[in-house]
């Protein structure tokens, strides 16, 4: 993490996050063209976070989830990334947000068009989350130490 007195800073510049992703090394490859620059950590921020995201062609910002307990927002900057929810699709523009409160509606974001999608995503860092993947075999659940745990659904470790 960056020194916490930081107040100021070019979002463009932030570190990327150390680790692409959380997912089981066996699925990581499904979110590959995804950079996050970790804004919220940079600022030593523990109650939210803040990532500047940027998606190229092709690329999805996750699989399709719900958390138990965290709230998403998120503000598009650039491109044209498609939503992806329980009630459908939906092409956004940059100035257009949407909103995922705990509990609610599965989402993604994936980028289907030739150019880079750039988006804010801000999140609650909730203890105890878990995360409901509809889709797929797969859930997540929060650790004591704020990482997150993945199994299959029935339980059983990746």
């Amino acid at each position: 993490m960056s020194d916490p007195k930081q107040t100021v800073l070019d979002a463009s510049t932030a570190p990327l996050r150390a680790r692409a992703t959380n997912y089981p090394p066996k699925l990581a490859h499904l979110v590959a063209g995804r950079e996050k620059r970790t804004l919220g950590d940079v600022f030593g921020l523990k109650a939210f976070g803040a990532n500047l995201v940027r998606l190229r062609p092709g690329a999805q910002s996750a699989f399709r989830h719900r958390h138990t307990r965290q709230d998403e927002f998120l503000y598009v900057l650039e491109g044209e990334p498609t939503l992806v929810t329980d009630d459908g699709e939906t092409m956004l523009r940059p100035g257009m947000c949407a909103g995922f409160p705990a509990g609610g509606a599965a989402h993604q974001l994936v980028n289907r068009t030739g150019r880079d999608a750039v988006y804010l995503e801000v999140g609650d860092r909730a203890p105890d989350d878990q995360v409901d993947y509809p889709d797929d075999d797969l859930a997540a659940s929060k650790a004591p130490d704020g990482s997150w745990r993945f199994t299959h659904k029935d339980g059983t470790p990746y």
